[in-house]
Protein backbone atom coordinates (compact mmCIF):
# COMPACT_ATOMS: atom_id res chain seq x y z
CA UNK A 1 0.00 0.00 0.00
CA UNK A 2 2.81 2.33 1.08
CA UNK A 3 4.78 2.08 -2.55
CA UNK A 4 1.18 2.44 -4.38
CA UNK A 5 1.15 5.73 -2.09
CA UNK A 6 4.23 6.76 -3.21
CA UNK A 7 4.04 5.68 -6.99
CA UNK A 8 0.33 8.28 -7.05
CA UNK A 9 2.19 10.90 -5.37
CA UNK A 10 5.51 11.03 -7.50
CA UNK A 11 2.46 10.54 -10.45
CA UNK A 12 1.02 13.63 -8.85
CA UNK A 13 4.17 15.57 -8.33
CA UNK A 14 5.18 15.01 -12.12
CA UNK A 15 1.53 16.57 -13.01
CA UNK A 16 1.82 19.71 -11.76
CA UNK A 17 5.76 20.26 -12.79
CA UNK A 18 4.26 19.61 -16.47
CA UNK A 19 3.07 23.60 -16.39
CA UNK A 20 5.90 25.09 -15.54
CA UNK A 21 7.91 26.22 -18.30
CA UNK A 22 10.27 23.39 -20.05
CA UNK A 23 13.41 25.33 -19.30
CA UNK A 24 12.25 24.78 -15.63
CA UNK A 25 11.72 21.49 -15.79
CA UNK A 26 14.86 21.06 -17.70
CA UNK A 27 16.76 22.30 -14.43
CA UNK A 28 14.83 20.50 -11.66
CA UNK A 29 15.23 17.05 -14.60
CA UNK A 30 19.19 17.43 -14.07
CA UNK A 31 19.06 17.92 -10.35
CA UNK A 32 17.07 14.61 -9.86
CA UNK A 33 19.77 13.29 -12.69
CA UNK A 34 22.34 14.46 -10.39
CA UNK A 35 20.43 12.50 -7.36
CA UNK A 36 20.25 9.27 -9.46
CA UNK A 37 24.02 9.38 -9.81
CA UNK A 38 24.78 9.31 -5.71
CA UNK A 39 21.80 7.05 -5.12
CA UNK A 40 21.33 4.41 -7.62
CA UNK A 41 24.67 2.92 -7.60
CA UNK A 42 23.33 -0.33 -9.06
CA UNK A 43 23.00 1.54 -12.54
CA UNK A 44 25.62 3.76 -12.06
CA UNK A 45 28.00 1.15 -12.12
CA UNK A 46 26.23 -0.47 -14.82
CA UNK A 47 26.17 2.83 -16.97
CA UNK A 48 30.34 3.04 -16.35
CA UNK A 49 30.64 -0.61 -17.01
CA UNK A 50 29.16 -0.06 -20.55
CA UNK A 51 31.06 3.11 -21.50
CA UNK A 52 34.74 0.85 -20.29
CA UNK A 53 33.11 -1.98 -22.84
CA UNK A 54 32.07 0.76 -25.68
CA UNK A 55 34.83 3.51 -25.62
CA UNK A 56 37.82 1.87 -24.01
CA UNK A 57 40.02 4.46 -25.39
CA UNK A 58 38.70 7.41 -23.54
CA UNK A 59 40.35 7.68 -20.10
CA UNK A 60 38.38 6.61 -16.68
CA UNK A 61 38.06 10.30 -16.40
CA UNK A 62 36.04 11.28 -19.54
CA UNK A 63 33.93 8.36 -19.07
CA UNK A 64 32.78 9.19 -15.49
CA UNK A 65 32.14 12.72 -16.68
CA UNK A 66 30.26 10.97 -19.48
CA UNK A 67 27.90 9.01 -17.08
CA UNK A 68 27.56 11.86 -15.22
CA UNK A 69 26.09 13.69 -17.63
CA UNK A 70 23.75 11.07 -19.22
CA UNK A 71 22.40 10.65 -15.81
CA UNK A 72 21.59 14.45 -16.30
CA UNK A 73 19.68 13.59 -19.43
CA UNK A 74 18.13 10.62 -17.49
CA UNK A 75 16.96 13.01 -14.95
CA UNK A 76 15.40 15.74 -17.46
CA UNK A 77 13.60 12.38 -18.88
CA UNK A 78 11.68 11.21 -16.25
CA UNK A 79 10.45 13.92 -15.05
CA UNK A 80 9.39 15.55 -18.62
CA UNK A 81 7.60 12.75 -18.98
CA UNK A 82 4.68 14.86 -16.86
CA UNK A 83 4.46 16.56 -20.63
CA UNK A 84 3.61 13.62 -22.58
CA UNK A 85 1.13 12.07 -19.64
CA UNK A 86 -0.53 15.54 -19.44
CA UNK A 87 -0.22 18.22 -22.20
CA UNK A 88 -1.69 19.57 -24.75
CA UNK A 89 -1.13 17.79 -28.25
CA UNK A 90 -0.84 22.04 -29.11
CA UNK A 91 2.15 22.34 -26.63
CA UNK A 92 3.66 19.05 -27.57
CA UNK A 93 3.77 20.26 -31.14
CA UNK A 94 5.47 23.62 -30.16
CA UNK A 95 7.74 21.25 -28.20
CA UNK A 96 9.07 18.95 -30.91
CA UNK A 97 10.53 19.42 -34.15
CA UNK A 98 10.75 17.12 -37.26
CA UNK A 99 13.84 16.72 -39.89
CA UNK A 100 13.03 14.44 -42.58
CA UNK A 101 10.05 12.72 -44.17
CA UNK A 102 7.37 12.31 -41.74
CA UNK A 103 4.93 11.47 -43.80
CA UNK A 104 6.84 8.51 -45.65
CA UNK A 105 4.55 5.53 -44.26
CA UNK A 106 1.44 7.59 -45.34
CA UNK A 107 2.65 7.56 -49.28
CA UNK A 108 4.46 4.17 -49.12
CA UNK A 109 2.93 1.13 -50.62
CA UNK A 110 4.56 -1.03 -48.58
CA UNK A 111 4.30 -1.53 -44.88
CA UNK A 112 6.74 0.50 -42.76
CA UNK A 113 8.93 -0.15 -39.31
CA UNK A 114 10.51 2.54 -37.92
CA UNK A 115 13.67 1.68 -36.32
CA UNK A 116 13.85 3.90 -33.33
CA UNK A 117 16.77 2.85 -30.55
CA UNK A 118 16.83 3.32 -26.74
CA UNK A 119 18.02 7.04 -26.69
CA UNK A 120 16.61 8.71 -23.38
CA UNK A 121 14.44 10.73 -25.64
CA UNK A 122 12.60 7.83 -27.28
CA UNK A 123 9.04 8.08 -25.26
CA UNK A 124 8.71 11.40 -27.56
CA UNK A 125 8.38 8.84 -30.72
CA UNK A 126 4.39 8.32 -30.09
CA UNK A 127 3.34 12.14 -29.99
CA UNK A 128 6.09 13.02 -32.94
CA UNK A 129 4.79 10.41 -35.32
CA UNK A 130 0.94 10.06 -34.27
CA UNK A 131 0.67 14.02 -33.98
CA UNK A 132 2.44 14.54 -37.38
CA UNK A 133 1.00 12.38 -39.57
CA UNK A 134 -2.18 10.15 -40.15
CA UNK A 135 -0.46 6.73 -40.62
CA UNK A 136 -1.68 4.64 -37.66
CA UNK A 137 1.32 2.94 -35.30
CA UNK A 138 1.88 -0.66 -33.55
CA UNK A 139 4.26 -1.17 -30.97
CA UNK A 140 5.44 -3.97 -28.71
CA UNK A 141 5.91 -2.62 -24.81
CA UNK A 142 7.98 -4.47 -21.68
CA UNK A 143 5.34 -4.21 -18.50
CA UNK A 144 6.89 -2.21 -15.81
CA UNK A 145 7.07 -3.94 -12.30
CA UNK A 146 5.54 -1.15 -10.90
CA UNK A 147 1.67 -1.32 -11.56
CA UNK A 148 1.10 2.43 -10.90
CA UNK A 149 3.43 3.44 -13.55
CA UNK A 150 2.92 0.63 -15.81
CA UNK A 151 -0.79 1.62 -16.10
CA UNK A 152 0.40 5.50 -16.67
CA UNK A 153 2.79 5.06 -19.14
CA UNK A 154 0.66 2.98 -21.08
CA UNK A 155 -2.21 5.49 -21.04
CA UNK A 156 0.39 7.96 -21.87
CA UNK A 157 1.63 6.25 -24.75
CA UNK A 158 -2.18 5.68 -25.97
CA UNK A 159 -2.90 9.55 -26.50
CA UNK A 160 -1.94 10.01 -29.53
CA UNK A 161 -3.53 9.03 -32.85
CA UNK A 162 -4.11 5.12 -33.66
CA UNK A 163 -1.29 3.37 -31.53
CA UNK A 164 -1.91 -0.04 -31.06
CA UNK A 165 0.42 -1.35 -28.07
CA UNK A 166 0.95 -5.12 -27.07
CA UNK A 167 2.40 -6.49 -24.36
CA UNK A 168 5.77 -8.43 -25.36
CA UNK A 169 4.18 -11.16 -23.82
CA UNK A 170 1.10 -11.14 -26.16
CA UNK A 171 3.73 -12.31 -28.78
CA UNK A 172 4.18 -11.49 -32.20
CA UNK A 173 0.98 -12.38 -34.06
CA UNK A 174 -1.57 -9.21 -33.48
CA UNK A 175 1.20 -7.10 -34.19
CA UNK A 176 2.05 -8.60 -37.64
CA UNK A 177 -2.26 -8.89 -38.12
CA UNK A 178 -1.84 -4.84 -38.12
CA UNK A 179 1.06 -5.03 -40.22
CA UNK A 180 -0.62 -6.43 -42.90
CA UNK A 181 -3.40 -3.93 -42.24
CA UNK A 182 -1.16 -1.08 -43.12
CA UNK A 183 0.41 -0.27 -39.43
CA UNK A 184 3.05 1.38 -39.11
CA UNK A 185 5.53 -1.10 -36.83
CA UNK A 186 7.82 1.42 -34.04
CA UNK A 187 10.35 -1.44 -33.70
CA UNK A 188 12.89 -0.60 -30.66
CA UNK A 189 15.46 -3.16 -31.95
CA UNK A 190 18.60 -2.56 -29.45
CA UNK A 191 18.18 -4.43 -26.19
CA UNK A 192 19.26 -7.42 -24.65
CA UNK A 193 16.31 -10.43 -24.28
CA UNK A 194 18.10 -13.26 -24.15
CA UNK A 195 19.75 -15.73 -26.88
CA UNK A 196 16.25 -17.17 -28.25
CA UNK A 197 16.04 -15.67 -31.98
CA UNK A 198 19.19 -13.66 -31.28
CA UNK A 199 23.14 -13.81 -32.58
CA UNK A 200 26.23 -12.65 -31.00
CA UNK A 201 26.59 -9.56 -33.15
CA UNK A 202 29.63 -6.84 -32.49
CA UNK A 203 28.47 -3.91 -30.50
CA UNK A 204 31.38 -0.86 -29.93
CA UNK A 205 33.79 -4.38 -30.26
CA UNK A 206 31.93 -6.20 -28.08
CA UNK A 207 29.55 -9.65 -28.96
CA UNK A 208 26.34 -8.18 -27.87
CA UNK A 209 23.26 -10.72 -27.91
CA UNK A 210 21.46 -9.05 -30.87
CA UNK A 211 17.58 -9.43 -32.44
CA UNK A 212 17.70 -11.16 -35.67
CA UNK A 213 13.96 -10.08 -35.87
CA UNK A 214 13.92 -6.60 -37.21
CA UNK A 215 15.60 -8.24 -40.30
CA UNK A 216 13.74 -11.61 -40.29
CA UNK A 217 10.38 -9.82 -40.05
CA UNK A 218 11.64 -6.92 -42.79
CA UNK A 219 12.44 -9.44 -45.17
CA UNK A 220 9.60 -11.59 -45.10
CA UNK A 221 6.66 -8.65 -44.93
CA UNK A 222 8.62 -7.07 -47.48
CA UNK A 223 9.10 -3.70 -45.43
CA UNK A 224 10.91 -0.81 -45.55
CA UNK A 225 12.67 0.73 -43.19
CA UNK A 226 13.00 3.97 -41.59
CA UNK A 227 15.02 4.75 -38.50
CA UNK A 228 14.06 7.39 -36.33
CA UNK A 229 16.43 9.03 -33.88
CA UNK A 230 15.20 11.70 -30.94
CA UNK A 231 17.20 14.04 -29.32
CA UNK A 232 16.19 16.12 -26.69
CA UNK A 233 17.97 19.51 -26.87
CA UNK A 234 19.43 21.51 -24.13
CA UNK A 235 17.20 24.01 -21.65
CA UNK A 236 13.77 24.97 -23.02
CA UNK A 237 14.52 24.19 -27.01
CA UNK A 238 12.31 20.96 -26.99
CA UNK A 239 13.30 17.91 -28.92
CA UNK A 240 13.82 16.90 -32.11
CA UNK A 241 13.06 14.12 -34.12
CA UNK A 242 15.09 13.24 -36.83
CA UNK A 243 13.49 10.30 -39.89
CA UNK A 244 16.08 9.43 -42.13
CA UNK A 245 15.97 8.18 -45.23
CA UNK A 246 14.33 4.99 -45.85
CA UNK A 247 17.23 2.02 -46.27
CA UNK A 248 17.61 0.85 -49.53
CA UNK A 249 19.67 -2.09 -48.79
CA UNK A 250 17.92 -3.48 -45.99
CA UNK A 251 16.59 -6.16 -45.57
CA UNK A 252 18.53 -8.75 -46.92
CA UNK A 253 18.33 -12.93 -46.49
CA UNK A 254 20.87 -12.62 -44.08
CA UNK A 255 19.33 -11.87 -40.62
CA UNK A 256 23.29 -11.86 -39.38
CA UNK A 257 24.24 -9.33 -42.23
CA UNK A 258 20.96 -7.31 -41.12
CA UNK A 259 21.74 -7.08 -37.52
CA UNK A 260 25.48 -6.04 -38.14
CA UNK A 261 24.04 -3.44 -40.19
CA UNK A 262 22.22 -2.04 -37.44
CA UNK A 263 24.62 -2.12 -35.09
CA UNK A 264 27.10 -0.25 -37.25
CA UNK A 265 24.70 2.12 -38.01
CA UNK A 266 23.44 2.86 -34.34
CA UNK A 267 27.14 2.90 -33.16
CA UNK A 268 27.55 6.13 -35.81
CA UNK A 269 24.62 7.51 -33.99
CA UNK A 270 25.58 7.08 -30.50
CA UNK A 271 28.97 8.79 -31.25
CA UNK A 272 27.09 12.04 -32.56
CA UNK A 273 25.26 12.07 -28.73
CA UNK A 274 27.11 9.75 -26.49
CA UNK A 275 25.36 10.82 -23.15
CA UNK A 276 22.20 10.64 -24.87
CA UNK A 277 21.90 7.03 -24.62
CA UNK A 278 20.43 4.29 -22.23
CA UNK A 279 23.72 3.42 -21.11
CA UNK A 280 21.87 2.24 -17.24
CA UNK A 281 20.44 -0.96 -19.62
CA UNK A 282 22.65 -3.92 -19.41
CA UNK A 283 23.20 -4.28 -22.93
CA UNK A 284 25.81 -7.20 -22.53
CA UNK A 285 23.72 -9.11 -20.15
CA UNK A 286 23.69 -12.85 -22.44
CA UNK A 287 27.28 -14.02 -22.98
CA UNK A 288 27.82 -16.80 -25.51
CA UNK A 289 28.56 -20.40 -23.48
CA UNK A 290 31.69 -20.32 -21.37
CA UNK A 291 32.09 -16.58 -21.06
CA UNK A 292 31.41 -14.81 -17.42
CA UNK A 293 29.13 -12.01 -17.05
CA UNK A 294 30.71 -8.11 -17.86
CA UNK A 295 28.71 -7.00 -14.80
Amino acid sequence: MAARLASHAFIGLIWLLHFLPLSWQACLGRGLGALLWRLAGSRRRVALRNLELCFPEKRAEERQALAREHFAWLGRSLLERGLLWFASPERLRRLVRIKGDVHYAERSEAPVMWLTPHFVGLEWVSPALMLNQSNPGVSIYQTQSNPVFDARMLAGRSRFGTNALFDRQDGIRPVLRLIRQGYAFVNLPDMDFGAKDSAFIPFFGVPACTLLAPGRMAYSLKMKIQPVVITMLPGGQGYEVELEAPWEDYPSADAEADALRLNHWLETRIRQQPAQYLWVHKRFKTRPDGQASLY
